[in-house]
């Protein structure tokens, strides 16, 4: 979103806090073709609060992973999200593209609590306002650039180059769009549950409505496994994930209790936005992350706003040769694999 070069192929790869995900994609004219996908574990604490702590290790993991799946691409896409990026819907005097292009920086500094020098922006226009048709709404996103710049870093070590930055919820986006056939009149959630970060997007017809960033995620599972069950962080994670499977009790008792703390989180943001929406009202959910695959969680968060609620699969209508890729593996991987796989439809040089 902040850095462009000439339109070519990229490798879509999305740095969480557990793990390096990487997916690469054929586009053929306008179906996509799954080339590569791949998942590599990052150690503890290589990244904090959406911070790059470990560089070296990042890079050794990009590394291992860009070999392991035999990828000469060198352009990435990334994303960011959390507190790495400020994401505002502003309401600005109409005018041209170009004409914002010339002006966004100094209608931006009112909104961006940083010196405005210091900071890597974009934006999209997104709609004329419906309350006053002198003015439109414009998405702006802006990141602080000495986080952008450690990310160049991190790629620059690993052999590649840093094309395009995106950010997380827009990357789901683009995941859902090029897999899913709904209605323009449609008004759609997805939310993405990341291992310490949950991206909620609002959206209809192509367009965010409203977006926000809940520092909470599947770590939350983790930690009150440990804390409730006295189990090491291995065990709690591995809990964790076969919870489904387990006939523990106690663990699924945790991990429903903490399947109540994510839903209040998410109810809490989609009634925000119903409270602001007129009667634009919200349909249907998608989720997606490591979190969707959560014993009981999908039911708890249908009960307790009352829509339907669907893992979001990456994969749905994407083709792939099944000798390349076995159809199992996939739908096991497909929740954690919606940001790099948005990532990847993205060209060097998109807007």
């Amino acid at each position: 979103m902040f850095l462009f070069k000439k339109k070519k192929e990229v490798v879509g790869i999305d740095i969480g806090s557990s793990s390096v995900k990487v997916v690469q994609l054929k586009d053929n004219k306008g179906s996509f073709q799954l080339l590569n996908a791949g998942i590599f574990p990052l150690p503890p604490e290589a990244i904090v609060d959406n911070t790059l702590m470990d560089s070296t290790a990042i890079a050794s993991a990009i590394k291992n992973l860009i070999a392991s799946l035999g990828i000469k691409i060198k352009d990435v896409v990334c994303s960011i999200s959390g507190n790495s990026v400020i994401i505002r819907k502003i309401v600005l005097p109409a005018m041209p593209q170009e004409e914002l292009e010339d002006q966004i920086s100094w209608e931006a500094e009112q909104y961006i609590p940083f010196d405005i020098n210091d900071v890597n922006m974009d934006f999209q226009i997104l709609s004329p306002d419906n309350n006053d048709p002198s003015k439109m709404n414009v998405l702006l996103v802006a990141s602080k650039k000495d986080i952008i710049n450690d990310y160049v870093s991190v790629f620059s070590e690993a052999g590649m180059q840093l094309s395009v930055v995106d950010v997380d919820s827009f990357a789901v986006q683009n995941a859902f769009e090029a897999n899913y056939d709904y209605s323009s009149e449609d008004i759609l959630a997805l939310v993405n549950i990341g291992a310490s970060v949950m991206n909620i997007n609002v959206i209809k017809a192509g367009i965010t409505l409203f977006t926000r960033d809940v520092q909470m995620g599947g770590n939350l599972y983790s930690e009150e496994i440990q804390k409730q069950l006295g189990l090491s962080s291995d065990d709690a994670e591995v809990g964790k994930l076969l919870a489904c499977e387990s006939d523990n009790e106690s663990l699924r008792n945790v991990i429903l209790k903490v399947n109540e703390t994510i839903t209040q989180e998410i109810r809490r943001s989609l009634d925000f936005y119903n409270s602001t929406a007129n009667d634009d009202r919200i349909s249907g959910v998608f989720v997606s992350g490591g979190c969707s695959k959560i014993y009981k969680l999908i039911e708890t968060i249908s009960e307790r706003i009352g829509l339907p609620v669907e893992k979001l699969n990456p994969f749905a209508k994407l083709k792939y040769n099944e000798k390349e890729f076995d159809p199992e593996y996939l739908q096991e991987i497909a929740p954690l694999m919606a940001v790099p796989v948005g990532l990847a439809i993205r060209r060097v040089g998109d807007k």
